[in-house]
């Protein structure tokens, strides 16, 4: 009954948050005039904090409408290549005629929207053909369109990148590294056309045994069944999914929020203060980051147990025992593709190592075929967002992608 708790608390909720809006027009002078009182920006600081920092189910706009390109604004489109139930193959489409290395994506199916590697997006766009998998929200998926485990999500990969067809590049993002290294490795022993030239793994959990985080040994010291019966939770009626068994986004974002819970804190006292001394810009940034972080997604439960199960208890993939449908995986298969591992020297998710452990499983792609980075500073959306994506990670990435493709 998770799902149905936290559905009676949103509800019981949202009429103190509809008269909290209802109020914000009549208090927001107050926060652009230094002259009002005080007490009454405090207090239409605290109406929009409350209005609106909430978890939604709605999933954001990429909202990327032109890139510079060699000094120059190009125009860039969205458009849905390839859709299933459960995601979308989203290509960024540029109006520039100069061909790029097409780059596919993969974005984490971990309670956020894709939306959340915006940035990542953004800039690899300035030098490549972008693809990325825009996961849909299985609390709308309808049960008749069946269940969607860990080897559907490698089906994904594989199909998505016949669809773009052959010559791209794959960039697997935390969580989907090891899909994305299974379905490399499958293509690989079917001497696929499609198999991608570079693949880049970002961050992600390819052995869970080397340094373990506090997300490791939570996934570790508990039962799967544990999981099953404590985090998966029924879609509610009101819902196209309904009745549908999902890793509620909920659950996902508060045990995100529970690792650092002081740092979140802050962050709402820092935007209480920012609004009350008028500093609307600072505000806007902290509001666009929870505006996005709070956009919640649920997980399709059979994918998700199957990864907190395989991945993180059984480690499968390091040990040689992960299977797609039945069939055993082979790393040793890839040959032909490179290997780019990119870690964060302060990752608290995934740590250290836990990347770079694909170099050693991959023994078939030669050595100047291979590379590793580790960014000083960067902790775990660093290595994917932010300065330290811009002016480190990316740079080698950009390099990487071109002298391979």
């Amino acid at each position: 009954m998770i799902y149905q708790a936290y559905q009676a608390y949103a509800d019981l909720l949202e009429p103190l948050r509809r008269n909290a809006h209802g109020v914000m027009p009549l208090l927001q002078w107050s926060l652009r005039d230094p002259r009002s009182a005080v007490a009454l920006r405090a207090w239409a600081a605290a109406c929009e904090i409350f209005g609106d920092m909430r978890l939604t189910d709605a999933r954001p706009a990429f909202g990327i409408d032109s890139v510079m390109v060699a000094g120059t604004p190009v125009e860039v489109t969205e458009k849905v290549e390839f859709a299933t139930p459960f995601g979308s193959l989203l290509h960024f489409c540029k109006t520039s005629a100069a061909p790029q290395p097409a780059v596919l994506l993969v974005a984490p199916m971990s309670g956020h929207f894709a939306t959340l590697l915006r940035g990542t997006v953004e800039t690899l766009l300035i030098d490549h053909d972008v693809y990325i998998t825009d996961w849909h929200n299985a609390r709308d998926v309808p049960t008749n369109e069946g269940t969607f485990n860990l080897s559907d999500y490698i089906a994904h990969l594989m199909l998505f990148l016949e669809v773009i067809g052959p010559g791209a590049h794959l960039v697997a993002v935390c969580q989907p590294t090891v899909p994305a290294l299974a379905a490399v490795a499958l293509l690989a022993e079917d001497k696929s056309q499609v198999q991608p030239r570079t693949l880049t793994l970002m961050a992600g959990p390819i052995d869970t045994r080397i340094n373990p985080t506090e997300v490791n040994h939570l996934a570790r010291d508990k039962p799967i069944e544990w999981f099953a019966n404590n985090l998966i939770g029924t879609v509610p009626l009101r819902y196209r999914g309904a009745f549908r068994r999902v890793y509620p986004g909920f659950v996902q974002i508060s045990a995100f929020m529970s690792m650092n819970p002081d740092r979140h804190a802050n962050a709402m006292a820092d935007l209480f203060n920012h609004l009350v001394a008028g500093d609307l810009e600072k505000a806007r940034t902290i509001k666009a980051f929870y505006d996005e972080y709070f956009a919640t997604a649920d997980l399709p439960a059979e994918f998700y147990l199957e990864t907190v199960q395989q991945v993180f208890q059984e480690h499968a993939l390091p040990l040689g025992e992960l299977k797609f449908r039945g069939r055993p995986i082979h790393l040793s298969a890839i040959r032909r593709t490179a290997l780019f591992t990119v870690e964060g020297e302060r990752d608290d998710i995934c740590a250290i190592g836990q990347t770079l452990a694909a170099q050693e499983l991959c023994i078939g792609v030669p050595p100047f075929m291979r590379k590793h980075h580790i960014q000083t500073g960067a902790g775990h959306y660093g290595v994917f967002n932010g300065r330290r994506w811009q002016t480190g990670i990316y740079p080698l990435l950009r390099e990487f992608i071109h002298t391979f493709n």
